[in-house]
């Protein structure tokens, strides 16, 4: 390594430095001893770094009346499950807090050291602290945070070095426009270390997701997370873009001055600027490729995970059961219980063409039925209504034949008359009555021959059985007749032809 590469490498000693001295108050407070009522050592270093994010919180919130005593009371409000204090022990620690981020001679902290830069005794002053207003009726003096101060709290959060990596990119931007190459090259290099220093926190993220997924908690933050660590790398990603697109013009603009063949160190240094930037853009886009597959497969395997650990870990009894047994819930608390093992919620509502779609039926039976239509069963001519029926069609026959001999057979009415006149006027009282003449009128003319072997079997093969040889003919008229209030049927003009039956015969 020549005289200048040492130089290099001690360039910004004194700024790095001022900011490991920023640190300094902090292991300060770790050597002190303060012990509460119990002898139990009391963490000063932590509550130095509280006390720090306090009055940033004081600050961002605007309150600028913060001192001894607001610090005193926020201690005590955080720690007092942890000592065993009293007030004026919390306000002692609070005050030696402020002294120390803050010294009593109201001078700023001072740091000595060696700079080997300028190889010289040197020395930073910084301020964490500083006092903000002074009550006069309380003598009461009110701080806040000092630039140091806010710097202190942003070096202590990962967010610094989370932008580490944009800020070398501005870093060498910088460099390229003002020609100094070899700085540009050492600080590609740094940009080389970030690209490893976050590859190896990604490999890390993975592990910590797939062991630290409890709760849907988690996993929301962590699914934020992976989407702000991606937002970060595509703009790191853009700003790659940029940057080699800028070598690249830049190494074209010294090509076309002969600049290669005049200064040729200050050339090959630039060809190296360019393999060396696409190394580093190489490896940052592989981080892309690991943050989206976390995205896509870790974190959906370990929530899939996390559905699964809970349904296995779900006790029936012990988790709704007991719970709902053993504690009176509020009616509301009891719904919100109870919901999810509510039915599913229906809508009223169905498509048309669900009428029309493929129907899946299947069917129990063993035996195939045949298909076909409904026929009536053939019954037996030994049924109770039929033969009481049969019995009715030939009374209405009989007493028929008994007004054609009496010459009152000519028509419906007469007939109709000479049964009121023989006090049966029963029998056009009753529906069979009205049907018997309906079906002769249908069958008209009528004999006994006129029926088929089974129709021989039906209710009027006795009625018919009285006709004998003769030949019984009906023709409707118009006239309507309605002896009786229920029914009423057309006048029919009734022919009896042939020889008379024997029955009959006087």
């Amino acid at each position: 390594m020549d005289n200048n590469d040492i130089r290099e490498l001690a360039s910004g000693y004194r700024e790095r430095m001022r900011r490991l001295a920023l640190f300094d108050p902090l292991y300060e407070l770790d050597r002190k001893r303060e012990m509460d009522q119990d002898n139990q050592l009391v963490d000063m270093k932590g509550l130095g770094l509280l006390t720090l994010l306090y009055f940033f919180e004081q600050k961002l919130m605007r309150q600028y009346k913060t001192g001894v005593k607001q610090l005193s009371t926020f201690l005590q409000q955080l720690t007092q499950s942890k000592y065993r204090l009293d007030e004026d022990g919390f306000e002692k620690i609070a005050r030696l807090i402020i002294q120390t981020f803050r010294p009593t001679t109201g001078k700023k902290r001072g740091y000595h050291f060696f700079n080997w830069e300028e190889r010289i005794d040197d020395l930073i002053e910084y301020s964490i602290l500083k006092a903000n207003d002074f009550d006069v009726t309380t003598n009461t003096q009110y701080y806040t945070l000092d630039e140091d101060g806010l710097e202190l709290v942003f070096a202590t959060k990962e967010f610094y070095s989370e932008f580490q990596l944009s800020i070398n990119q501005l870093l060498l931007r910088k460099q390229l426009d003002k020609g100094e190459f070899k700085g540009a090259l050492r600080q590609i290099n740094e940009m080389g270390i970030d690209v490893e220093s976050l590859e190896e926190r990604m490999i890390k993220l993975k592990h910590e997701i797939q062991r630290s997924i409890v709760s849907e908690e988690t996993f929301e933050r962590y699914k934020h997370l992976l989407e702000d660590i991606y937002g970060r790398l595509t703009r790191e990603d853009d700003e790659f873009k940029e940057l080699r697109e800028f070598v690249k013009e830049t190494r074209e603009r010294l090509y076309s001055k002969d600049t290669h063949q005049k200064e040729q160190k200050t050339y090959e240094l630039l060809l190296k600027i360019t393999r060396e930037l696409e190394r580093v853009h190489y490896d940052h886009s592989r981080l892309l490729e690991q943050t989206i597959g976390l995205k896509n497969t870790t974190l959906v395997t370990a929530q899939e995970s996390l559905y699964y650990t809970g349904i296995q870990a779900f006790n029936f009894d012990h988790d709704l059961v007991s719970r709902i047994i053993s504690t009176p819930l509020p009616l509301d608390a009891m719904k919100g219980v109870l919901h999810p093992f509510l039915k599913v919620e229906e809508n009223k509502m169905w498509s048309p063409l669900s009428v029309l779609a493929e129907q899946n039926i299947t069917e129990d039976r063993e035996e195939k039925v045949e298909q076909s239509f409904i026929e009536v069963e053939k019954v037996e001519f030994d049924d109770c209504y039929a033969k009481w029926i049969t019995e009715k069609y030939k009374q209405i026959m009989e007493q028929y034949l008994l007004a054609a001999k009496a010459g009152e057979g000519d028509t419906l009415s007469k007939f109709l008359t000479f049964l009121e006149a023989s006090s049966q006027e029963e029998l056009f009282k009753q529906r069979y009555f009205y049907e018997f003449w309906l079906f002769l009128h249908q069958r008209s003319p009528v004999t006994k021959g006129e029926f088929s072997d089974d129709e021989r079997k039906t209710v009027f093969t006795e009625a018919l059985a009285l006709l004998g040889d003769r030949t019984l003919s009906i023709q409707e008229r118009n006239q309507i007749i309605k002896r009786y209030e229920r029914f009423s049927i057309q006048e029919m003009v009734i022919t009896l032809e042939g020889a008379e039956h024997e029955l009959f015969r006087a």
